[in-house]
């Protein structure tokens, strides 16, 4: 089965359920989706309808969403971790539950005509033991009991505490860190069951703790299915939700390793055509040359999907994610012995595999062939730069603990300094272990690592910072906050222009951080007007309307956003409207929002400051 087909077929058998087909949101989340730089799942663009709103495509929806997770990036070259990923979903707003989502999971998995036609002796299921006041998930075991009888006349057993897996076990309960979801520390949440697919039936029958069956690569994980039926509380108490919902997803290029039975990711239509590639331009064979070729290939890969979503090189935000990528990729493929510039040529051979399913890899190939030959060009002159410094690099005499004859000394280098090789010039460990070897130095590893550690901590609390967009909750307080927003972006545009477009929000029940285009600060005037006219709607009482409506449609009402592939077929509009019927506020959105303005209160201009270039923040409240 090919990845044309899989997909083909994941969408065809829920269409089938009654799902509408949407399609692939944007790798640039949208403003209401959670704090993140890329959309890392296919429930990220849902987030507003899974947590109340009408979803224009109605209680049932699927589709396939582009993905990148940037995480595990280091980790990026052994047999399973990506950075860019398609996940197959499908989601039920407050219609189906547990029971139809698991029997078709089963249903998918298993028929061999409508599914994928697995052996169903090869699968193993996961559900929530139960933790932190929340019972076990019985429904679910039940439910998957009752599917392996109807279905294959099987009697599965249940995993004790110990996880082991033997005989007739096919169901093991495991806590809240394996199969208990939610999205942040308070909100919607709910138990979830995962299916396992043993690769290697030909080791005899399984009989193993189910941890160590996965650590070793036998049980694979092809599918999650997360049931949201609890809202976690601010005070770490959970209710039940009056309305559940269904979240599910299965990766595509897992699945499409586990159903043609090859070893890893790697090995199937998504890769090999990127490793001949490579091997033309190196003359290494990818067999040999695995961890060089897989970072190459995913990386470029990655890099590709991101520029068609109009994202450059650049030294922070998505931009420095990119540039890292590229020049990983661009570093591993010189210790390949690549010299010339070679980005492109990958990109070509990405384009051409994808180019069917997403067009935009097709339309923008042209800019995306530009940015990689500029930026490979740039960190041409960054690698001479960075060796350069190699030879300026200051050393400590030390003793080596082993390998050396007694009494022999090696130069050691400052971790610290080795570390920032590795960050400001791209410098991979491997190749400044190879460089300092060369002139009799080293650095510790365990010290280098912890200077890694430091690091990454470090961009965990800029990112909690710097990148959080959106709504943080769902608080009454947040949604009046973000309606605010409507009003007071209209308010900005009649103040200052209508060249001011959102470029970002953070909203929190505490305030309102706003961004938007504008090339100077506001005078004291323009602030004045603006928090004058947000409250004079408020006071009017107007009414918030929520309309759905076509993306043309959305045009041609003037409707704020930005009209690309961050939206479906279908969009939601909530306008603004006086008395007098003139339009206040008109916006693309997600949700969710006050029904009438009378309910916000007063609003504040807090501050007003620079966020970048040609760009400004505000911060305000609600009184």
């Amino acid at each position: 089965m090919t990845a044309n087909e899989l997909r083909k077929k994941y969408l065809d058998f829920f269409e089938s359920k009654g799902h509408t087909i949407i399609p692939s949101a944007s790798l640039i989340p949208r403003e209401t989706d959670a704090s993140t730089l890329f959309t890392t799942a296919g429930m990220h663009p849902l987030v507003p309808y899974l947590l109340g709103e009408e979803h224009p495509g109605g209680k049932r929806v699927a589709n396939v969403q582009k993905c990148i997770r940037t995480s595990d990036v280091d980790d990026v070259g052994d047999n399973r971790h990506l950075t860019f990923f398609e996940m197959l979903g499908n989601w039920s707003f407050g219609d189906y539950f547990k029971k139809e989502a698991i029997e078709w999971s089963f249903e998918f998995l298993t028929d061999k005509e409508n599914g994928l036609g697995l052996d169903h002796e090869r699968l193993y299921v996961t559900v929530f033991k139960g933790e932190d006041g929340i019972p076990r998930d019985e429904e679910s075991i039940l439910i998957w009991q009752d599917v392996f009888k109807q279905k294959t006349g099987f009697d599965a057993e249940v995993a004790g505490d110990d996880e082991m897996i033997k005989g007739n076990i096919k169901i093991i309960p495991l806590g809240e860190d394996d199969n208990f979801w939610i999205a942040g520390k308070t909100g919607p949440c709910g138990p979830d069951t995962e299916m396992f697919y043993d690769t290697r039936p030909e080791e005899g029958q399984m009989n193993g703790k189910f941890s160590d069956l996965v650590k070793s690569g036998r049980l694979i994980e092809v599918w999650n299915d997360v049931f949201m039926e609890y809202e976690k509380k601010a005070d770490g108490t959970y209710e039940k939700l009056k309305k559940h919902n269904v979240d599910t997803g299965m990766g595509l290029e897992r699945t499409l390793y586990v159903i043609s039975g090859k070893q890893n990711v790697f090995e199937t239509e998504l890769f090999q055509p990127i490793f001949a590639k490579i091997f033309e331009i190196a003359g290494k064979n990818c067999e040999s040359e695995a961890k060089s070729c897989r970072i190459i290939a995913d990386h470029i890969k990655a890099a590709t999907f991101i520029i068609s979503e109009g994202v450059v090189p650049a030294n922070v935000g998505r931009g420095y994610v990119l540039r890292r990528l590229i020049r990983r990729a661009v570093r591993y493929g010189k210790l390949l012995g690549i010299e010339k510039n070679f980005a492109k040529e990958i990109a070509q051979v990405v384009v051409d595999m994808y180019k069917d399913f997403y067009k935009e890899l097709k339309d923008n190939k042209e800019k995306i062939f530009e940015e990689l030959e500029k930026e490979e060009e740039k960190f041409k002159r960054t690698l001479e730069q960075g060796l350069r410094i190699m030879e300026k690099i200051k050393w400590l005499p030390v003793r080596k603990k082993g390998g050396w004859k007694k009494g022999e000394y090696m130069n050691k280098v400052d971790a610290k300094i080795a570390f920032d090789l590795y960050q400001t010039y791209g410098f991979p460990l491997e190749l400044i272990q190879e460089e300092l070897e060369k002139k009799g130095m080293f650095v510790e590893i365990e010290e280098f690592k912890e200077e890694f550690k430091k690091h990454q901590e470090l961009s965990k609390t800029a990112s909690a910072g710097m990148f959080k967009g959106g709504l943080q909750d769902t608080s009454e307080q947040t949604v009046k906050l973000h309606t605010a927003a409507h009003l007071m972006l209209a308010a900005l545009r009649q103040v200052l222009g209508n060249h001011v477009v959102q470029k970002g929000s953070n909203i929190t029940p505490e305030r309102l951080r706003f961004d938007f285009s504008h090339p100077e600060k506001m005078t004291e005037e323009q602030k004045t007007k603006v928090q004058q006219l947000v409250n004079a709607a408020i006071e009017a009482k107007l009414d918030v309307i929520k309309e759905e409506m076509t993306l043309d449609e959305a045009r041609e009402k003037n409707a704020m956003g930005i009209f690309d592939s961050k939206y479906g077929e279908k969009v939601t509009v909530y306008s603004i409207v006086n008395d007098a019927g003139e339009i206040v506020s008109r916006e693309i959105c997600g949700g969710p929002h006050v029904k009438n303005t009378g309910e916000l209160g007063h609003f504040k201009l807090v501050k007003e400051e620079s966020s970048s270039a040609g760009v400004r923040r505000i911060k305000a409240v609600l009184e």
